[in-house]
């Protein structure tokens, strides 16, 4: 039973998260950490997912080009689990340390940057190739 319990509130939490219901700022690490590492989590996925539709519909027929959609999914997966939790880790370390409280909102806004910037890397990374 009470694994039943633990299981429905995190999923509660999760989508607390996503409809920025807590009105309370959130003023402790674990609070700060967990929610701007859910969104960067779910925007990288979110942009990844649609870079896998668009690369499966255009290299399905290649033969070796087939597998880079799943490629493309897992790095919007392993990033964020990587290099987001150090991130997000920082981001709330710093507001621990500055002793300020952030809103839900600002936790939405620090994820979907990391996103961004991540972005703006892939794509400047991979014109420096050329």
């Amino acid at each position: 039973m009470a694994e039943e319990d633990f299981k429905s509130d995190e999923l509660d939490s999760i989508f607390n998260v996503i409809g920025l219901k807590p009105s309370d700022p959130l003023n402790s690490f674990g609070e700060i950490w967990y929610q701007v590492f859910l969104w960067a989590l779910f925007s990288s996925m979110f942009v990844h997912i649609i870079a896998t539709l668009i690369a499966f519909c255009r290299l399905r027929k290649h033969k070796l080009g087939r597998w880079i959609p799943l490629v493309i999914f897992l790095v919007g997966v392993i990033s964020p689990l990587t290099l987001g939790v150090v991130n997000s880790a920082a981001i709330a370390g710093f507001y621990r340390a500055s002793d300020v409280e952030m809103a839900p909102f600002y936790a939405l806004l620090w994820g979907l940057g990391q996103t961004i910037i991540g972005i703006i890397f892939s794509f400047t990374r991979v014109l420096a190739t050329l």
